[in-house]
Parts: structure tokens; sequence; C-alpha cells
């Protein structure tokens, strides 16, 4: 009897002092998922960030291409006007050039008949200084009377006089459309200047238009650019979301586990009465679990199986630990009951399961653990983390 109190004194304090050993798994788990969680939300809103400034940086690149746009649909019109205007002088220019044409002609036939009234003209009075005598004479014989002779001086008097009068006309005509002429030629030099003017205002106008529209195509390319980079910082701010919802469905999963273990009463080990077939069930599960692990992973496997009937949130005996329903995946899926039927285990299982019963533990008071994932941290052993 006394053996039996001393080998339980011995086993309770070898559970303590593995106890207080060993990190707790739980607690350490739930803190690491904690600080990644609020690492992820710091990288959240990082990304969050470069989003919103990337979307002022399109906005102010839209608007700029706005105002752009604008100022060239102002210069298209200024560039109308000036068209219109230039298309108006043209016509005015064209007016011109017909009036001066039509005045070039009528000069010329002033021209004309001013020639041939001056070549008349002049063969009247060679004619009348030439053969003058013969010319009285003539006059002198012919006339029948005084008044007849009169009448044909005068006659000659009146010829000279209208010739004379008709000359200095057809001058002061030719003078008249000569100054129209040149009235028009100015007018047409002024209007080929100021067609001149526009041209250049047009050319410069042109110019600006031109430049506007490259600037136009420069913010198009530069939009392009910063909403490819807009997207791409959308889809990084949608992973670092979705990590973020990853590992806060994590941390409350840990923590809805670390308050369940809280609320646990746990039993001392001394208080547990293993039955027969306990061992080789324990045995055959690690086997299952952590067969390919070193013996300190079989251990740890058994130990949270131990832990599970400790607590009073689990069922209080092996077999219902290791059978309940979708806690241990070689169960669900049939290979632990083929292994138990043709026992499929080792020593090394057999000597973690004896470890593990009498109450020797590694992972502290862990009751779970699985393969590494991302963002799990807790007490690793082999290929396992217990937590």
């Amino acid at each position: 009897m006394v053996k039996k109190h001393l080998k339980r004194a011995l086993a309770v304090l070898l559970i303590i002092a593995v106890s207080l050993g060993a990190p707790p798994g739980r607690t350490y788990a739930s803190q690491s998922t904690r600080d990644k969680y609020n690492e992820a939300t710091k990288n959240r809103d990082d990304a969050k960030n470069k989003v919103k400034e990337q979307q002022d940086e399109v906005d102010g690149l839209n608007a700029r291409k706005k105002e752009l746009k604008r100022e060239l649909s102002k210069l298209n019109s200024e560039l109308d006007s000036i068209v219109e205007r230039i298309t108006d002088l043209d016509n005015k220019i064209s007016a011109k050039e017909q009036e001066i044409a039509e005045t070039q002609a009528a000069l010329d036939e002033a021209r004309t008949i001013e020639h041939d009234q001056y070549e008349a003209m002049k063969k009247r009075i060679q004619f009348m200084y030439k053969d003058s005598r013969n010319l009285y004479l003539d006059i002198l014989f012919q006339a029948k009377s005084f008044t007849d002779l009169i009448t044909l001086s005068t006659y000659m008097e009146a010829l000279a006089t209208y010739d004379k009068g008709k000359f200095e006309e057809y001058q002061e005509t030719r003078k008249t459309i000569e100054a129209l002429e040149a009235k028009l030629q100015g007018e047409k030099a002024d209007l080929d200047v100021l067609k001149a003017e526009a041209e250049e205002e047009k050319a410069k106008v042109m110019e600006v238009v031109d430049r506007t529209k490259s600037k136009v195509s420069e913010y198009n390319d530069l939009i392009d650019e910063a909403e490819a980079e807009l997207l791409a910082y959308e889809a990084d701010l949608k992973a670092k979301e979705a990590d973020l919802a990853a590992i806060k469905k994590q941390l409350e999963e840990e923590l809805r586990l670390s308050a369940l273990a809280a609320r646990s009463v746990w039993r001392d080990i001394s208080d547990i009465t293993f039955d027969a077939g306990d061992r080789y069930l324990l045995a055959v599960l690690i086997y299952c679990e952590a067969g390919g692990e070193p013996y300190e992973g079989k251990v740890a496997v058994g130990a949270v199986v131990i832990n599970r009937v400790r607590s009073s949130v689990y069922p209080s005996t092996v077999v219902e630990v290791i059978r309940q329903r979708k806690q241990f995946s070689p169960v669900g899926s049939g290979r632990f009951d083929y292994y138990c039927a043709i026992g499929k285990t080792n020593q090394d299982c057999y000597n973690a399961a004896d470890a593990a019963m009498s109450g020797v533990t590694n992972v502290g008071d862990c009751l779970h653990f699985r393969t590494p994932i991302e963002g799990l941290t807790g007490i690793q052993i082999g290929n396992h983390i217990f937590y």
C-alpha cells in the first residue's frame, strides 16, 4: 500500500515538473495568433492607405485630364472662330479681287477710249493745221452767204472744243478709275495682312491644340498605369483582408478553445481508472497519428488524449475520447479500426501510451494538435503543432 501511494506521489510530482517545465501551449498559441492578427490588421490598414493614395492619384489624374479636355474644347472653339474669320476674309478677298478685275477691265476700256479719242483729235488738229489755208478757202467758197460762213466757222470751232472736252473727260474718267483701282488694291492689301495675321494666329492655336492633345494622351497613359497599379493594390488589399479574416477566425477558435479549457475541471491522473484495452487503443491511435514521428511526438499525442480524459468538457474515458465524432481523422477514415484489427502498432507507441497514461506530458495541458499551418503557433514537436 505504501509503495502504491509512493508511486502516485512520484507520478504527481513528475506531472507537476513536466507541466511547469513545458510552455503553456494554448495561451502561447492564442497570444501569438493575436500578435499575427494585430500585424495582419496593420498590413490591411497599410494596404487600404495605399489603395486610397492610389485612388487619390487616379482621381487627380482624371481631374487634370478633364481640365485639359476643357482647355482643348475651348481651343477648338477658338480655332473654329479663327477658321471662320479666315473663311470670311477669303470671301472678302475674292470679292475684292473680283472688284479689282472689273475695275481693271473698266480702266483698260477707258484707256482705250481715251487713246482712240486722243488719236482722232490729234488727226483733226493735224489736218486743220496742215491744210488750214485750203480748209478755210473751201469754207469760204462753199459758203453761200455770210451766215453760212459764220455757221461753218462756228462748227469748226465747236468741233475742236468738243474734241478737247471729250479728251479731258476721258482723262478724268481714267484718273477716277485709276484712283478706284489703287483704293481697291489698298483694301486687298489690308485684307491680305489680316488673313496673314489670322493664319499666323491659327498656326499658334493649332500648336497649342496639338500640345494639349499630346498631354491628354499622356494623361490617358498615366491613368491607365495608375489604374493598373490601383487594381494591384486592391488585389493586395483583398488578399490581406482574406488573411486577416482567416487569422481572425483562427484567433476566435483558439480563444474559444482557451475559454473552454479554462472552464474545464481537470481531474488528477490518479483519479482516472483505465480499462484493460485502453493501453492497446491508445498505442494504435498513437501509431496512426504519429507512427513516423520521434518518440517525443508519440508521447505528445498520447498526452493530448489523456488531457481530454482529464478535462471535464471531453468524455471521461480513453475509448470515448478516441471515438468522439470528428476528432481524430484516422478514426473517421476507418484506418484506426483496421489497424486495431490487425494489431498495427509498435513498442515505441506502447511506451508512449504508458508514459501518457502515467501522467507524463511534454505539451502541458494542450488539447489539440495538427500539422503546421500559416499563423498557427504552439509547441511544435516533429511535424505537429500542439496547442
